[in-house]
């Protein structure tokens, strides 16, 4: 029996909790910047599991790492340590230059352990818990996640965590008017990710750093996309010049495997007590491995370089065509993460090029994201590129015709 693209949907609808708008697509293999789905049809991934595979699909020395890890040892509790937690530990803080790490399975368990070790610290210098979030923010999918994030994702979940607000992103005067003495902690993404691929400004995130100094307010980077290379550095921090309390962790940083972390300076690692946080499965011996050969691959290929490089020639080359294409209103974004904003829902693009063999997504309506693995070759950046290219030519041509 052939396990088809069709019945593998029909399957799932009947068993899965019904959260996801999936595409009726099953994937059974991938290697690089491609997948192939069921039926035999091969696609150039652009979307990489969502800003996860950095390296690509099944990356040789990851592969390798989690096979040799899962024949040796996958799971011991966090009672005890092992060589490969211990080393991924310690090149996390070197690359940082935080001081300590803590490694969780997600994004949303990352933050949520930021939100708890910021109001400890609170909590020890006699300060009030409240965490300030920026509009349109997306920092998980938990009650707690939730409550620093947008509007929309909270419908139905009331009551919603107390002890949070929001700012509008990239105006520091509006974090001015609201930071007190009751406030814990800032997060911000360096460059808002759901929320339309959104840098944040030089000057307003070094404001903001000086703000939270001013204030002993705690400041928390989420670099759970845009850390591990995706921006054409290590961390996004570094296009900036400054350095958060706190980052989380996530995504790219186990090429494919669940693992996450959350790294923190040496004045809030103070604050923490024997027993504050914990977690069953993070950092256990095989996700820690997978994750210390993601990292060492990418420093070793010269991957951050290239993510700048590569992502400005994309950027540079979309924006080339806005002149004389309307449809396509701003390109923004850092190293390869990348949002194509367009004047219409972009789910209809989006749909187009998957029927093409091209996997991007959608976001904040109207924005096409462009997050490929960092390894993606040239050859299929061009392809992608023409196609996309091709299909805006279509569509405006189209609409011409109706007129």
């Amino acid at each position: 029996m052939h396990i088809s693209n069709e019945y593998l949907y029909e399957e799932d609808k009947k068993n899965y909790l019904p959260t996801f708008k999936r595409f009726p697509l099953a994937f059974i293999k991938g290697k690089g910047s491609r997948l192939w789905d069921a039926d035999g049809k091969e696609y150039i991934d652009m979307l990489a599991g969502i800003a996860v595979n950095n390296l690509g699909h099944c990356h040789p020395k990851v592969v390798s790492a989690i096979q040799a890890q899962a024949a040796e040892l996958i799971h011991i509790s966090n009672f005890f340590v092992s060589p490969p937690q211990v080393a991924l530990s310690k090149l996390l803080v070197d690359l940082t230059h935080l001081k300590h790490v803590f490694l969780t399975n997600s994004g949303a368990e990352s933050v949520e352990g930021a939100i708890k070790v910021a109001r400890k610290y609170a909590s020890k210098h006699n300060k009030g818990g409240e965490i300030i979030s920026m509009v349109n923010s997306f920092h998980g999918r938990t009650l707690a996640t939730i409550a620093t994030g947008q509007k929309k994702y909270q419908q139905g979940f009331a009551p919603i965590p107390a002890g949070f607000s929001q700012v509008a992103f990239n105006d520091l005067e509006a974090l001015k008017a609201v930071i007190n003495d009751q406030t814990a902690a800032v997060i911000l993404e360096p460059v808002q990710g759901e929320g339309g691929i959104i840098p944040a400004n030089e000057q307003y995130l070094q404001g903001v750093r000086k703000l939270c100094d001013d204030n002993n307010v705690l400041l928390i980077f989420d670099e759970i996309q845009t850390g591990v290379g995706r921006t054409g550095k290590m961390f996004a921090k570094d296009h900036f010049n400054v350095q958060p309390d706190i980052m989380t962790l996530a995504k790219g940083l186990g090429g494919g495997m669940p693992v996450g972390a959350f790294l923190c300076n040496e004045k809030v690692g103070n604050a923490i007590d024997y027993g504050d946080h914990g977690t069953t499965f993070g950092g256990n011996p095989l996700a820690s491995a997978a994750a210390l050969a993601t990292l060492k691959a990418i420093l070793e290929e010269g991957l951050v370089e290239r993510s700048l490089e590569k992502g400005e020639w994309i950027m540079k080359t979309v924006r080339s065509w806005a002149s004389i294409h309307p449809m396509i209103k701003e390109v923004r974004g850092l190293g390869m993460m990348i949002g194509i904003q367009l004047d219409r829902p972009a789910a209809p693009i989006v749909k187009a090029l998957l029927d093409d063999g091209i996997i991007v997504n959608g976001t904040a309506e109207s924005v096409i994201r462009l997050v490929p693995p960092l390894n993606i070759s040239d050859e299929d950046i061009e392809k992608v590129l023409g196609k996309l290219k091709s299909l805006i030519e279509l569509t405006e041509k189209n609409e011409k015709s109706k007129i």
